[in-house]
């Protein structure tokens, strides 16, 4: 059985696409008729599968794609499919940056839905020749993820970079909105711009990107101990600690940049350890047994070849963690 989330774009819609789909026997659907503020903790308690969801909810523009944001963060291994209204080749984009991995017009026949639903749910994407071409296009025109340009000019506007430093400070949105006289939902939308121009997809990843670019207003100087400010550093251990790939591997680099004691070296290869073994079991776990044994059997023809560096036989001097369970 694949479990099912839909929330389109009105009450009514929803209901009716929930019906037509619960004809399937392998799917059990679930109708999200609440506010939209509850569907990502929603998803996440009723262990869903598959989301389907509109761009538009609640009557605002882009709210389903802000909420795919904020899935990634909560429950990464969920798949979405956004109900596309428009056919603009923007919409389709932002689609696919906010984490879809289908798009399924409103013009298609909706039989057509339950294959996109299990096409989805096996790890495939779903997109018409048309989509994948702007998908690829967009790919290809996107710029270099870093927080500056070659010149030195600041790809964010002044309001965007400020935001990203009340991010950095560990303030969430609503007291970034609080600190900055906006609504949440302002808050949210000025994220979203600043993901796509820095070529991020979650508040995690752009933590990340501004806690390592020393040209960011809000990066003190390498004084030779980490540079981070004690805020900072709270900010990466936390969300290390919640298991989040990108700042157990920040953490890594802190300690290993500081080391005031034998300790920190200790440290810093073990949240290296935890950040590439959590982040080999994400990615692994979105993709079929096949794939996965391709990987490891490219993995295993390209280390001896390619790699002579001591960090070949790291295993055999320090013990790896038993099993995954402990990361």
């Amino acid at each position: 059985m694949i479990r099912v989330l839909v929330a389109d774009s009105t009450r009514i819609h929803t209901r009716l696409l929930a019906d037509a789909l619960m004809r399937h026997s392998d799917l059990e659907v679930i109708p999200f008729e609440s506010d939209s503020a509850g569907l990502v903790a929603a998803a996440a308690a009723d262990n869903v599968d598959v989301l389907i969801i509109s761009s538009t909810l609640d009557e605002q523009h882009l709210r389903g794609l802000d909420l795919l944001l904020e899935m990634r963060e909560v429950r990464p291994d969920i798949r979405s499919i956004v109900l596309q209204s428009s056919s603009k080749d923007e919409a389709t984009v932002q689609a696919f940056r906010a984490g879809a991995r289908g798009v399924f017009g409103r013009n298609e026949p909706l039989d057509l839905l339950s294959k996109c639903v299990r096409c989805v749910s096996r790890g495939e994407i779903w997109a018409n020749n048309r989509q994948l071409g702007i998908a690829i296009a967009a790919l290809a025109d996107s710029p270099s993820v870093r927080a500056v340009s070659a010149n030195g000019v600041n790809l964010l506007s002044k309001r965007e970079a400020e935001v990203v430093r009340c991010l950095a400070d560990g303030l969430t949105n609503r007291e970034i909105g609080q600190r900055l006289k906006l609504s949440q939902h302002t808050i949210k939308n000025y994220l979203f711009r600043v993901f796509n121009k820095l070529g991020v997809s979650s508040r995690v990843e752009l933590l990340f990107m501004a806690l390592s670019q020393p040209s960011l207003e809000h990066r003190r100087k390498l004084d030779g101990q980490g540079g981070y400010s004690q805020k900072e550093a709270d900010a990466i251990r936390k969300s290390a600690e919640e298991g989040v790939p990108a700042a157990q591997l920040a953490l890594s680099r802190l300690f290993l940049a500081r080391q005031s004691g034998p300790e920190d070296l200790v440290d810093a290869y073990m949240w290296y350890l935890v950040a590439t073994r959590r982040a080999a079991g994400m990615i692994a776990n979105m993709m079929s047994p096949q794939q996965v044994e391709a990987a490891e059997q490219r993995a295993s023809a390209w280390t001896p070849a390619q790699d002579t560096s001591p960090a070949v036989v790291e295993d055999s001097i320090n013990p790896p963690i038993a099993d995954g369970n402990h990361v």
